[in-house]
């Protein structure tokens, strides 16, 4: 099982990069560097690549109508070269909150567009001179939606690997489907192992039927904050808010993936009353109502039998990268914990 872990964005984070060199001796194989509406993922990605020789640098998620689909590809190409072949390209939908709020872009078709987008990396990566007529791109663009123009072009540069991994942030069943028959990776969020083949079981079956042998298996990054002790049952209330921020605040009734997840992993009613507390603008109640069966199944805090057994019931249930986010006060204690539990996950 590789080892992968979760960079702050929201501060601290070139502390974080300073200890990096540190975590890439105890074992840690991949850092994963969100985007969500602070500081770009793209520039900090390209600051731990000058820092480091040799952990994979994914971008965790880069989402999808923030940049068309050539900038993409030729963001990680860019990625791939300067960190010496040592990028995974991460992409996600989002939600409509940020998409339209943050951005001002339409929020429409996010399996199709990822679809298109995987398909068009891959052209610009092999150095295909790009031609592309799809549903939602068409490249080069249409002479009676622009100025005539347009003509086919490939990429300058030759990049490092014409087959950069792609890993795919998805929840539904069709866009699970479509990122197990076409992506390299898969990272649902909040991911309860015994939950998975009665949510994403058909999905994952029937991508993987289509998928290229090529690609390899399919990569199932799993995120789990981690915390080993006797002593440290306390720290899963930490989790308490950003649930019920996901479950409750991300969307709207009847638009939320989150707690659509939720209600399909069996809690449905619990899920119902965050949604209405969170949306009352009460969202330390809405915290208090996140079941605590959900904060602990979805994590490695505990004591050294309990993690141990959780990483069992992750690895059984198919992941093969966890991305945990080490929970101590300093960076001496968070080291060890990475160690531990990459000691713990060898062979698995």
């Amino acid at each position: 099982m590789r080892l992968g872990m979760n960079l702050n964005y929201a501060g601290g984070f070139k502390e974080t990069v300073d200890e990096l060199a540190d975590y890439e001796k105890a074992g840690l194989d991949i850092v994963f560097v969100p985007e969500a509406y602070s500081f770009d993922a793209v520039s900090q990605m390209g600051f731990i690549a000058a820092r480091t020789e040799r952990l994979l640098i994914a971008s965790g998620i880069l989402q999808l109508y923030t940049r068309t689909p050539t900038l993409i590809a030729m963001t990680a190409a860019g990625m791939d070269y300067v960190s010496g072949g040592r990028f995974v390209l991460g992409l996600g939908a989002s939600g409509p909150q940020v998409i339209e709020g943050w951005h001002g872009v339409r929020y429409d078709a996010p399996v199709g567009r990822t679809k298109e987008i995987i398909e068009i990396c891959r052209r610009v990566w092999r150095r295909e001179r790009l031609t592309y007529d799809g549903r939602h791109y068409q490249v080069p663009l249409p002479p009676d939606r622009g100025t005539g123009l347009g003509k086919p072009l490939k990429l300058i540069n030759h990049p490092v690997r014409d087959r950069i991994p792609i890993v795919v942030a998805s929840l539904g069943p069709k866009n699970v489907e479509m990122t197990a028959e076409l992506a390299e990776g898969w990272e649902p969020i909040f991911y309860l192992p015994e939950k998975v083949a009665d949510v994403w079981g058909d999905a994952l079956a029937a991508g993987r039927a289509r998928r290229d042998p090529s690609l390899g298996e399919l990569d199932v990054v799993a995120q789990a904050p981690l915390a080993i002790g006797d002593d440290v049952e306390d720290l899963l209330e930490l989790g308490r808010p950003l649930l019920a921020l996901y479950i409750g605040g991300m969307g709207a009734k009847g638009r939320n993936f989150y707690n659509d997840l939720v209600r399909r992993y069996g809690f449905e009613a619990e899920a119902a009353r965050i949604q209405d507390l969170y949306l009352d603008g009460k969202k330390d109640e809405a915290a208090a109502e996140v079941p605590y069966e959900l904060l602990k199944k979805i994590s490695l805090v505990g004591p050294l039998g309990f993690v141990t057994e959780r990483l069992a019931a992750f690895a059984e249930s198919g992941v093969t990268t966890l991305n945990v986010t080490p929970i101590a006060p300093d960076h001496k204690s968070r080291l060890k914990l990475i160690e531990q539990v990459k000691h713990l996950t060898a062979g698995r």
